[in-house]
């Protein structure tokens, strides 16, 4: 089967940064299923763990945590699917990834595949959704209130693949005042059109850009991305006793500086479940099952905002280098694969 892989980490520049392969097909054991991908999407887990992992000595690693196809076989103990459904899922970052024609998937972490979208718009969705609900409804709890603070919640980079759903999840979901923040028209109009209530530029001070806005001080800040850098204000902005939430890996973060306000800090990846086959573990299955209803339904909508087009090393190259130069909106998706 084709895949895409690489041996070392390189700059995404490099000639051999990701490479075109042919591997075996792999076979379904126990509860995994075999799912024969059409669309994958980029996520800056895929450039991290690129340039921080190197394939085994003599191996290549294939990437991909997001993937829309069909299920080619099951495993003897898989219930869930039979071979033909339309399914889409973030896998996981201990197993091999999505970029291969089949791959192999715990059925406890895919869901059905909305049937109002085709794979491309599909497969924008799983992880950053997975993310955001995690976030918002397993770790913050958004629906539970904070004495005295505004029922409102801060998404920190709400123009990003999990802001892009984040503010979807929370206007459809709950009754909290969204605010987002971005920092280009672009992309400021984009978390507008998502359901934003109020958008605000992160290249200024948020603190006193939140407080303009009159909303009053928020229950719960999201912060997708550069929380180290936003930190200050979010600690000046946040309600006492909130609660703050973020998925990035920031070098530098002052844990201190968020006792006076007594603020509960919350961590979310994605993979936890996955990683350590938690007793809930099956929560991706229903989460993406709820989510699909969603889109069907027509309460929320893709985060596609790029097609790449098909899953090739050059292609892939293209989106990582778009991924890493921080400029994305939404989610960049690639489908189907070269002929011959």
């Amino acid at each position: 089967m084709r895949a895409v892989a690489y041996r070392e980490s390189l700059p995404i520049d490099h000639d051999e940064a990701l490479l075109d392969v042919e591997l075996p097909r792999p076979e379904p054991k126990g509860r995994d299923i075999l799912v024969e991908v059409q669309a994958v999407s980029v996520n800056p887990v895929d450039t991290k763990v690129r340039k921080r992992q190197g394939a085994e000595p003599g191996e290549v690693k294939v990437l991909g945590y997001d993937a829309a196809g069909v299920v080619a076989a099951v495993g003897p103990d898989a219930t869930y699917f039979k071979p033909g459904d339309e399914v889409f899922y973030a896998g996981t970052i201990n197993r091999s990834g999505t970029n291969a024609q089949f791959h192999l998937v715990d059925e406890r972490i895919v869901g059905r595949k909305p049937k109002s979208l085709d794979m491309a718009a599909a497969a924008a969705l799983p992880l950053t959704s997975l993310t955001a609900w995690e976030m918002m409804f397993d770790r913050l709890d958004v629906k539970r209130r904070v004495p005295d603070a505004a029922n409102a919640l801060l998404i920190v980079g709400g123009a990003g693949g999990v802001g892009s759903i984040a503010i979807q999840l929370a206007r459809k979901l709950t009754d909290l005042t969204v605010v987002a923040t971005a920092s280009r028209p672009e992309t400021m109009e984009w978390a507008k059109e998502l359901g934003a209530h109020h958008v605000i530029d992160h290249s200024r001070p948020i603190a006193a850009e939140y407080a303009a806005l009159g909303v009053g001080a928020p229950a719960c800040v999201f912060a997708t991305t550069h929380t180290v850098a936003h930190q200050q204000e979010i600690v000046e902005l946040i309600a006492p006793q909130g609660r703050l939430g973020l998925i990035d890996d920031p070098t530098g973060l002052d844990v201190n500086a968020l006792k006076t306000k007594s603020l509960s800090l919350h961590w979310e990846l994605m993979f936890t479940r996955s990683l350590f086959e938690t007793a809930d573990m099956d929560a991706q299955h229903q989460i993406l099952n709820h989510l699909s209803e969603m889109v069907d339904k027509g309460a929320i909508r893709t985060t596609m905002a790029d097609g790449f087009g098909a899953i090739t090393a050059a292609n892939l190259k293209r989106a990582h280098a778009f991924i890493e130069s921080g400029k994305a909106r939404g989610k960049v998706v690639l489908a189907g694969w070269p002929k011959g």
